[in-house]
């Protein structure tokens, strides 16, 4: 197995009262496409932040690699700053991290090649998920964490925002990110880990994850996962359903 780019023990985080994440200990490994799914309000958020080192747990250790950049996130909507181009947006966050590639070569890494003179107000927004990614990239991070990445994108630019995911998972780089996209994470994620009620309640390969749970899809793994954990969930859909 790869080193380990992040490992967390007994980690747990609550806002006042309530517990977001309880008791969870997990690792993740160089060159792994882990995919976060669960429903809203299981904990994907903060679990991705907790990853991303942008909060610590209340309780629990977390243990990373001894690098200048550890990991890098990218919220669901990124954002960049108007009146430059991809290249200026890109060899600006190069400054900050000391990092010696050009712009060009993390454009071509995520399929954006012909869009550095473009202003990053003039991209589409699938494109500023691209840059967003291009930009996680600078200083070479062992992880990168995404959140939603797809969402609200048509279908042909989520599945190419998805490849370009795939393709920058390397040995020595692991990719984590949370999505709805349930279809595109059973194709494409090596690792899912399935979130309910602020724990992990299931963890694997999603081939694996359906057949253990002997469900046709992801997604009828994932009902059946709520259905165990947050039954009113459920029961409120349906009955919205039946109006």
């Amino acid at each position: 197995m790869s080193d380990s780019v992040v490992s967390l023990s007994d980690v747990s985080i609550a806002f006042g009262d309530v517990t977001i994440v309880k008791e969870l200990t997990l690792s993740i490994d160089a060159g792994e496409f882990v995919a976060l799914v669960g429903p809203n309000g299981s904990g994907k958020t903060t679990l991705l932040e907790l990853l991303a080192g942008l909060r610590t747990p209340d309780e629990g250790s977390v243990s990373r690699p001894d690098v200048d950049r550890d990991a890098a996130y990218l919220p669901q909507t990124p954002a960049f700053r108007h009146g430059f181009t991809a290249a200026e947006t890109l060899a600006f966050y190069a400054r900050l991290a000391d990092a010696a590639d050009e712009p060009q070569t993390y454009l071509d890494r995520v399929g954006l090649t012909a869009a550095g003179d473009r202003p990053v107000e003039a991209l589409s927004g699938g494109m500023t998920r691209l840059l967003g990614l291009a930009q996680a990239l600078v200083g070479d991070p062992p992880l990168v964490v995404l959140d939603e990445p797809t969402s609200g994108l048509d279908p042909e630019m989520a599945d190419h925002v998805f490849a370009a995911m795939a393709d920058i998972v390397a040995g020595d780089r692991a990719l984590v990110v949370a999505s709805h996209d349930l279809v595109a994470v059973e194709r494409v994620a090596d690792r899912v880990i399935v979130l309910g009620g602020g724990a992990v309640r299931l963890d694997g390969p999603p081939d694996a994850l359906v057949a253990q749970s002997e469900a046709a899809s992801l997604r009828e793994v994932l009902s059946t996962v709520v259905a165990e954990t947050e039954p009113q969930r459920l029961a409120v859909a349906d009955g919205e359903g039946g109006r």
